[in-house]
C-alpha cells in the first residue's frame, strides 16, 4: 500500500474516532488522545473500522499495586488482559504487529517474580514471532536474589507469514570490524548489524542527581530509544499506531517523530496532560529544528 493510501486510511481512523468518541482530550495534525478505557472503546472502532491499525505497541498496569492501578486477583487481571488483547487483535490490520511489554509480579505459592507473559501464552489470538529482553542498567538492588535488571517484550503478528518488519531502519551501527572482508566482500551489512533479541537501553530514571533528560511526573516511563526502534521497524510511513495505555505518551512521540498517525487511550487525566504537554514540547523542538534547517 503506497503512501498516499495508507494516508487516506490514516485520516479515517482519526475522523472515525472523533465520530464515534467525541471530542478528544488532545488532539495536533495526525495524533488524538482519548481519556477513555480502552475495553470501553475499542470494540466499538472495531465495529466501525475493522482491521484499521497497523501497529500497537503499549505497556498495560503490571497488577502489582502501583498508583495508577487497582490490584485485582491474578485470574481477574489475566482475563481483563485476554480482553484488551482481542479488542486489539480485531482492530489490527492483517499485515500488522503488536508490541506488549510486561514485567513480573509475584504468584503467591509458586514464584516471587514470574514474567507475566508465561501466563499469557495461550490467550492471544496473535502469533508470537520472537520474546524480546531488554536489558537496562539501573534498578531495584535486591539482597535474597539477583537484582533485576530486564523486562520482557512480546512481538507479535496477525499473519506469520506476511507483516511488516523493516530490518535496515533499525540496524545497530555500532559495528566492531565494518570494513572486515572476506574472498574481497564486505562481510557486514554497510548499514549496521541486526540489534538481536536482546536490546540494551537504559531506563528513564528519576532523582535530584540521576533524573534522564526525558524523564517527565509519570512513575513508569518507556525510554523513547526502545519504541523508536519498534515504530521503526514494524511499521511503514503514515500508517496508525495505536497505545492504549499511552501513559507519559512515548509511543506517540516515538510515532509522531517517524512520520506515523497516533491513537491514544488512557484512563488516568492527569497522564494525558503529561503526554500533551511532552508532545507539545517535542512539536517545538521540531520546528525549531525545521527553522535552523531552513537559515542554511
Amino acid at each position: 500500500m503506497g503512501n498516499e493510501a495508507t494516508n487516506g486510511r490514516a485520516v479515517k481512523v482519526l475522523n472515525t474516532a472523533k465520530t464515534v468518541f467525541g471530542r478528544p482530550f488532545y488532539e495536533t495534525e495526525g495524533c488524538l488522545i482519548y481519556n477513555l478505557e480502552c475495553l470501553d472503546v475499542m470494540g466499538k472502532l472495531a465495529e466501525r473500522l475493522p482491521c484499521c491499525v497497523d501497529l500497537t505497541a503499549t505497556s498495560p498496569p503490571y497488577n502489582i499495586g502501583k498508583e495508577y492501578e487497582a490490584k485485582r486477583p491474578v485470574e481477574d487481571y489475566l482475563d481483563w488482559c485476554e480482553r484488551w488483547i482481542k479488542a486489539i487483535h480485531a482492530l489490527t490490520n492483517p499485515a500488522g504487529a503488536f508490541w506488549l511489554n510486561l514485567g513480573y509480579f509475584e504468584l503467591p505459592g509458586k514464584a516471587r517474580a514470574i514474567p507475566i507473559p508465561y501466563l499469557l501464552w495461550n490467550r492471544s489470538p496473535f502469533y508470537l514471532v520472537q520474546e524480546v529482553v531488554w536489558n537496562y542498567g539501573a534498578g531495584v538492588a535486591a539482597r535474597t536474589m539477583l537484582s533485576p535488571r530486564n523486562e520482557k517484550f512480546l512481538w507479535y503478528v496477525k499473519n506469520p507469514d506476511a507483516y511488516t518488519f523493516n530490518l535496515d531502519t533499525i540496524r545497530d551501527k555500532d559495528v566492531k570490524y565494518p570494513n572486515q572482508k572476506k574472498h574481497g566482500k564486505l562481510k557486514c551489512n554497510q548499514d549496521g548489524k541486526n540489534p538481536t533479541d536482546v536490546w540494551q537501553f537504559p531506563k528513564v530514571t528519576s532523582g535530584a542527581k540521576r533524573s534522564s533528560k526525558e524523564r517527565t511526573p509519570h512513575p513508569a516511563q518507556f525510554p523513547l530509544a526502545v519504541i523508536d526502534r519498534i515504530v521503526k521497524g514494524c511499521s511503514n510511513t503514515g500508517q496508525v499506531v495505536l497505545d492504549p495505555f499511552m501513559g507519559s505518551g512515548t509511543t506517540a512521540v516515538a510515532a509522531l517523530s517517524n512520520g506515523r498517525v497516533v491513537l491514544g487511550f488512557e484512563i488516568n487525566a492527569a497522564y494525558c496532560e503529561i503526554a500533551a504537554r511532552r508532545i507539545e514540547h517535542h512539536l517545538r523542538q521540531e520546528r525549531a529544528r525545521a527553522a535552523q534547517r531552513e537559515l542554511f
